[in-house]
């Protein structure tokens, strides 16, 4: 009959597990696994996944395709007009309730000679010498030791791959003990977010049937600056803006025509010094319309933790902008930054001219209550009112000649922002999931800072979103040595089974 019995479950698969495992023991099987998740760790972000090389991400899809495969996850290919989505799924013997979970496999791009390792594809284990130093340490040690406050540098180890090596992980320990969900789940691998995830909102219209859910979790992002366990109900949208100005049509000697030809570098920066005041708010009329913030709202951003002076002393901040009076007030609204600028040539290679142009990249962080497309407007009309030309080409000599201050704008929406109620269902099971894991409550984030592309599942299946970060807030995500702690990769274990186990039904 034992037999007969293990026979059934293999053919079936998992079936419905009754009861979740307690604090004590998820921790328990996260101390015997959790060695396993940092094999799989290494060997994912040991493949490079620079969305700007299709090879890359091809070799990352083949990676994924094949690591659910062995697990028995029915694999589908969605296809975009461009990289294909990956969604995986698994049943749950006797679940009527699926859950979505979302996760990236691409990467930024490095620049190897900014960080501190041979190879940033090749995952080193670093420690804190006295002078506050990161020095790598044998691998093999952890076979025999273990700091919570160890990393692995490699590029991805937080944004996003570890989050993805902490679900395989989880998803295995569970099957090992034959436990299973509750719910059906689905996964859906992006492999272009960190390109802005350009035709995922189309994708997910065209594929909503498949992609059907009650409920999204995504793994995404790092946990409060206090490293407590946290849960964050949405996230903002992101825009972006080119601004070119225009001077001579070719670089001129600035002791020929300095004092003669406008330089747009000048013409560029006082445009968009004119877009701000001095405390940092944007001055553009009419851009904050539309967001008014209860007490109630107001309440929920205060019981967040932050530590305000700690903020400002890792940030090296002598004062803050002026948009909101704290930090989590300040990620309320809509942003608008300049997040890069260029024109001729710096340090050894500077050269004494009159640049042709000047180029500013601006992103603009959106919140649910931001219409970008009025946004876009907005400081359309304000470049105007500066005195200049908006063309969305580069402009021909009639019109260089016709125009004296030209402005080429361009601009593009990758994705809306998102915001889930707090005292959602989903809210509930979250809240529910963290307190067992971890013995207590987890800092609740109205909405974080940064982005995800979301808004296009909850828009096209009328879902709950809520993410469920893992990763130390300092790992340098987008930037030179980017990290994992030890500790938050074994604890993102304990919380990717805790929600593996907790029921819906």
């Amino acid at each position: 009959m034992k037999a007969s019995l293990t026979l059934l479950l293999l053919l079936v698969g998992f079936s419905v597990f009754s009861q979740s495992p307690d604090q004590a023991q998820l921790e328990k099987l996260t101390t015997e696994h959790w060695q396993h998740g940092l094999a799989i760790l290494q060997e994912l972000v040991s493949i490079p996944n620079d969305a700007a090389y299709p090879e890359q991400i091809s070799e990352n899809l083949a990676w994924c395709k094949s690591e659910f495969a062995k697990r028995n996850f029915t694999l589908t290919e969605l296809e975009t007009g461009g990289f294909p989505l990956l969604l995986v799924e698994k049943k749950s013997t006797g679940a009527n309730k699926t859950v979505l979970f979302y996760v990236h496999v691409d990467g930024q791009a490095v620049d190897r000679s900014k960080w501190d390792q041979p190879d940033p594809y090749t995952p080193v284990l670093k420690e804190m010498n006295a002078t506050g130093e990161w020095t790598i340490i044998p691998m093999e040690r952890l076979q025999q030791e273990y700091d919570e406050d160890w990393r692995i540098f490699a590029r991805s180890t937080s944004d996003d791959k570890g989050p993805l090596a902490m679900f395989l992980t989880a998803w295995d320990a569970l099957q090992k003990e034959g436990l299973a969900p509750d719910f059906h789940v689905k996964v859906i691998l992006d492999f272009e977010e960190e390109q802005g995830s350009p035709l995922l909102p189309e994708a997910v219209k065209k594929h909503k049937t498949a992609l059907s859910a009650d409920r999204m979790v995504i793994i995404d992002g790092p946990r409060h600056i206090s490293n407590e366990p946290t849960l964050t109900f949405g996230a903002r949208g992101i825009a972006e803006i080119s601004l070119t100005t225009y001077g001579p049509v070719v670089p001129q000697h600035s002791g020929h025509f300095g004092n003669y030809a406008p330089n747009p570098a000048l013409l560029l920066a006082q445009l968009l010094a004119s877009m701000k005041d001095e405390n940092g708010r944007v001055s553009i009329p009419g851009y904050y319309d539309g967001i008014l913030l209860t007490e109630q709202e107001k309440e929920i951003l205060a019981a967040v933790p932050d530590d305000e002076e700690a903020i400002r002393d890792r940030l090296q901040l002598a004062r803050i902008d002026g948009v909101g009076s704290y930090y989590q007030e300040s990620i309320q609204y809509p942003s608008l930054n300049i997040r890069g600028l260029s024109s001729a040539w710096v340090g050894k290679e500077t050269r004494t001219i009159v640049p042709a142009t000047a180029l500013a990249e601006i992103d603009v962080r959106l919140v649910p209550e931001s219409d970008p497309e009025r946004l876009f407007a907005l400081i359309r009309e304000h470049i105007e009112n500066q005195g200049f030309t908006v063309l969305d080409h580069e402009p021909t000599k009639e019109e260089r000649m016709s125009y004296p201050k030209i402005v080429k704008m361009t601009e593009s929406l990758s994705y809306q922002a998102f915001r889930t109620p707090m005292d959602s269902d989903a809210g509930d099971w979250l809240r529910t999931t963290l307190r067992r894991a971890f013995g207590k409550d987890p800092v609740q984030i109205r909405i974080s800072g940064g982005s995800v592309p979301i808004s296009p599942f909850v828009d096209a299946l009328n879902i709950p979103a809520i993410t469920v970060p893992t990763v130390n807030a300092d790992n340098n995500q987008h930037s030179p040595n980017e990290n994992i702690r030890l500790g938050n990769y074994r604890e993102g274990i304990t919380a990717m089974m805790a929600i593996l186990t907790q029921p819906i039904n």
